[in-house]
């Protein structure tokens, strides 16, 4: 790309809110008296993952793509997404009778993939991670003179984003703090733009995943920082690279990044889901992840969380849960040793049933056992009502004379 867009001011977000008025969704943002007692902050959640695409990413996108004039939308556009952006570029440019390509990583989820190609969307899988696949899509660009829709790095993408900002700002009355999934830094940037026009007093947080913290590291180095590629469930911000924009922008209105590990993002889904019975992907969970488990000093105040996407496979979904639960202590794998004799393992099961937990599996080794001949290594994963249980059961069986091993994942 040639130069560096000029960076948006707040007039460009009011604009793009009057523009956007009739296409993209206001989202609620509910207060949780759950979530505040769990965290002791007053907490309330945006509700992004409600957006007719599943995030936020419908605002950029649709706020860029209505700012074309007739000869670029007979061009078309394309674009390069993890899954998200794809998806808002795919359906917004669908209402507006643009043809679009989406270039996303051969590793982007099931469901972002059918959906972009539902809304009829030329879908191009090439590239095994986020760079990769923007390199295709860019070169696409050169060869068919198509419109280029950055996913964070252009003004008029981030200024799409920002309205959410404002929308916080109209929402919750005295608030002190929003924390921000980062990514690229499209978002971040907005509703910091937004905040700083309406709400200057309010604190912006961002959440990155700890295996792909370029945000953090570039704010830290006060230059973009390129971070190696990992595998993270939060896919939605997996980015090597911030943009030089969004960068700009996040250096002036960021006051702190804070980064969470993939347990804490699985344990994140799985308490929104059961509390406010809303369904995350990993980026859409960071915010609650960092509030629940990095010391921000937000005790007391009014904080919104923003839940920025839902685009989860139900398979991935599956799996997050079952860690979820590890996390959270419902879920534990105990290896036991018994005396191989008749009832040993009915006497083991029943001392367990005594103490209200369920067995869901049993392995039961004796040939490929370590154990001495005329002992058995029995494994068991049990469900539990957390931590407190898991101890209990423990203690009875080590005091009924079993040696007892807890296992991890």
């Amino acid at each position: 790309m040639s130069t560096t867009p000029v960076a948006p001011g707040v007039e460009a977000v009011e604009a793009a809110r009057v523009r956007l008025r009739d296409t993209v969704y206001q989202t609620p943002c509910p207060y949780s008296q759950t979530l505040s007692e769990l965290t002791g902050a007053r907490v309330y959640v945006k509700l992004e993952n409600l957006q007719m695409t599943g995030s936020f990413k419908e605002r950029g996108a649709a706020n860029l793509l209505l700012q074309l004039d007739e000869a670029e939308r007979r061009r078309g556009v394309v674009a390069a997404s993890a899954g998200n952006h794809g998806l808002a570029v795919a359906f917004h440019a669908a209402r507006l009778g643009i043809p679009a390509t989406i270039v996303m990583p051969t590793y982007a989820p099931l469901i972002k993939v059918t959906s972009a190609r539902r809304y009829g969307a030329e879908v191009i899988l090439d590239g095994a991670n986020y760079d990769e696949a923007f390199e295709q899509a860019w070169a696409r660009v050169g060869r068919s003179g198509a419109i280029f829709v950055h996913p964070f790095d252009d003004p008029r993408v981030v200024a799409g984003q920002g309205t959410l900002g404002l929308e916080l700002a109209e929402q919750v009355d005295g608030l002190d703090a929003v924390i921000v999934p980062v990514g690229g830094g499209g978002l971040i940037a907005g509703v910091g733009l937004a905040l700083e026009a309406r709400r200057p007093s309010v604190r912006v947080v961002g959440v990155q995943a700890a295996a792909m913290p370029a945000m953090q590291r570039s704010l830290q180095a006060r230059e973009r920082v390129r971070v190696g590629a990992a595998p993270t469930i939060a896919d939605g911000i997996a980015v090597r690279r911030v943009g030089e924009v969004t960068f700009g922008l996040a250096s002036r209105l960021v006051h702190e990044i804070v980064t969470v590990d993939e347990e804490e993002l699985a344990n994140a889904i799985l308490l929104l889901l059961e509390i406010e019975k809303t369904v995350v992907e990993g980026a859409g969970a960071a915010a609650l992840a960092a509030l629940l488990n990095r010391p921000l000093g937000l005790e007391g105040r009014r904080v919104a969380l923003v839940l920025s996407g839902g685009n989860i496979d139900v398979t991935m979904l599956a799996r997050i849960i079952e860690r979820g639960l590890v996390k959270d202590g419902r879920l534990v794998r105990l290896g036991v040793i018994l005396r191989d004799r008749p009832g040993a393992l009915a006497r083991l099961t029943a001392l367990i049933a005594d103490e209200r937990v369920n067995i869901l599996q049993i392995e039961h080794d004796r040939a490929f056992s370590r154990q001495a001949i005329g002992a058995t290594e029995v494994e068991l994963t049990l469900e539990t009502s957390g931590r407190k249980q898991i101890d209990a059961l423990k203690q009875r069986l080590e005091a009924a004379g079993y040696s007892v091993e807890e296992r991890g994942p």
